[in-house]
């Protein structure tokens, strides 16, 4: 326990969503912990659909999974108190300290926040009081100027834990000296004073190029430039829509698999470890004319089950992939992915949203039948797959979904107690378990099959836990932003407020 001070903290704010934040947070995670000193990530509010279950069974965002991860220690839910999972265009489920606390609208949630500002402290100063130093990411934008009255995640959090800022822009977008220039502008005096230096992020070039921009921003500004990041091509989880992957319409490798970009799509980064297998090419797709001739079919998790199954049959998704299945072509279908598969959906209690008491018939590749109810399945599980073309691969997971599902068949694993979990029927695999690629195993098991339905030899690949990838690339990040960074400015801006 560090009872002598409060840690030290350092915040880092962007010019807008995708700036970097998350990585730059992460970054400096790993590099104070290389330091010698222990740290942990913080972010007051998160809205993303990538959550995760932590070993208490409470559901936190991924960022700062990863950012603990990076830190060399276990995610704590008090690093993210509050989550907001969007389940539409204008409201969200509400997650406090890892608990479901309602789905709200926009408007409802903005008067409601405020409420949220001591359980947020509270997560806060109870990691402060253990730890050396607190990594802080903010959300967004600090210069949203309709949003600021009643900030908790900017400039408001900053001004309630005092910490100082780093604003990040993005140069690898475009107008990155307008970014900085007009964020710092639009924030009122007090604000501006916690800037503590700028951040180029995201730099694909020779620096020197960019010396007399750095040298007016400076002057506009009043802030020292303490760095500028080269892009850096590292493979680390993402947690939000913007993520690079999600972009990605073709890979040429060996093997095509196609996951399905449902419009809610969530832990999308159940797929990241296939994507590094040498022999997978991994793409997201959207519309019929996309999909081809894959040699997997993958529909990932939702927010919003029933309304991505209406959407997959109104874009005319689902007949097609039903034509592939009927061909031969594997179908795995992960939390709600699964429950699209089955026969039927049921909300009698309009758990969901907008489709109140409906029964939606499913894609019936699978003999299973969903009923949402308000409970919520939170819980990290060891399983193994008993059977089938991808038998004996152990499987570290979690599950995090509204509602049960009845199973007549197959189970697609066994769970370490011997309860059955998911449905296998020939070609077509279904299951919850988010992270069910993350040891490893299942994805070299998968990928020699899929080879081998093709008449290819397997591509050699040791399996390796998706944890274990990681830390090497958290090395890799921290590397590379160490030598961008001035970081014995970073460590004297920290102690100034501390």
């Amino acid at each position: 326990m560090n009872q002598t001070k409060p840690a030290r903290c350092i915040m880092v704010q962007g010019t807008m969503s995708g700036a970097g934040k998350s990585l730059l947070c992460t970054a400096l995670c790993r590099i104070f912990a290389q330091d010698g000193l222990r740290v942990a990530p913080f972010k007051s509010q998160n809205m993303a659909l990538n959550s995760y279950v932590t070993r208490e069974g409470l559901e936190m965002g991924r960022a700062q999974v990863v950012q603990a991860q990076a830190a060399g220690i276990e995610p704590d839910v008090r690093m993210n108190p509050i989550l907001l999972k969007p389940c539409s265009d204008t409201g969200s489920q509400v997650i406090v300290r890892g608990e479901v606390r309602g789905q709200m609208p926009a408007a409802e949630y903005f008067r409601f926040k405020k409420q949220l500002v001591p359980e947020i402290l509270d997560a806060y100063r109870s990691l402060a009081a253990e730890y050396d130093v607190i990594v802080i990411e903010g959300a967004g934008s600090p210069a949203e100027i309709n949003l600021k009255a009643d900030d908790i995640v900017n400039m408001g959090l900053a001004k309630l834990v005092n910490a100082p800022v780093l604003l990040a822009g993005d140069i690898d977008r475009g107008g990155v000296f307008a970014q900085l220039y007009g964020t710092v502008a639009l924030l009122e005096e007090e604000e501006r004073a916690r800037i503590g230096g700028l951040v180029i992020n995201k730099f694909r070039g020779d620096p020197e190029i960019l010396r007399p921009g750095l040298s007016m921003l400076e002057e506009r500004t009043h802030l020292p430039v303490l760095g500028v990041v080269p892009y850096l091509a590292v493979e680390i989880d993402d947690e939000d829509s913007l993520a690079p992957c999600l972009g990605t319409a073709s890979v040429h490798k060996a093997v095509d698999v196609a996951v399905i970009r449902l419009p809610r799509i969530s832990n999308f980064t159940d797929f990241t470890p296939l994507e590094s297998h040498p022999a997978l090419g991994v793409r997201y797709v959207t519309e019929p004319a996309a999909l081809g001739h894959p040699d997997l079919i993958i529909l990932p998790g939702t927010k919003n089950t029933m309304e991505d199954l209406l959407w997959l049959r109104q874009n005319g998704l689902e007949a097609s992939i039903l034509k592939a299945a009927a061909a031969g072509t594997p179908v795995l279908g992960v939390c709600g992915g699964y429950q699209m598969l089955g026969r039927t959906l049921s909300d009698p209690a309009g758990t969901e949203g907008g489709l109140r008491g409906r029964t939606l018939r499913g894609l019936a590749l699978l003999p299973v039948d969903t009923t949402f109810t308000a409970e919520k399945t939170r819980t990290r599980v060891q399983a193994t797959v008993p059977d089938g073309p991808l038998a004996g691969a152990a499987l570290e997971g979690y599950e995090i979904h509204m509602g049960t599902t009845a199973v007549e068949g197959t189970p697609f694993c066994r769970l370490a107690g011997g309860t059955p979990e998911g449905c296998r029927s020939n070609l077509v695999f279904g299951t919850y378990l988010h992270g069910l690629f993350d040891t490893g195993e299942l994805t070299v098991k998968l990928a020699d099959w899929l080879c081998s339905r093709k008449g290819i030899a397997p591509q050699r690949a040791v399996p390796i836990s998706h944890a274990a990838y990681q830390q090497r690339q958290f090395d890799v990040l921290a590397d590379g932003v160490r030598h961008a960074l001035d970081l014995p400015a970073i460590y004297r801006l920290m102690e100034e407020y501390r």
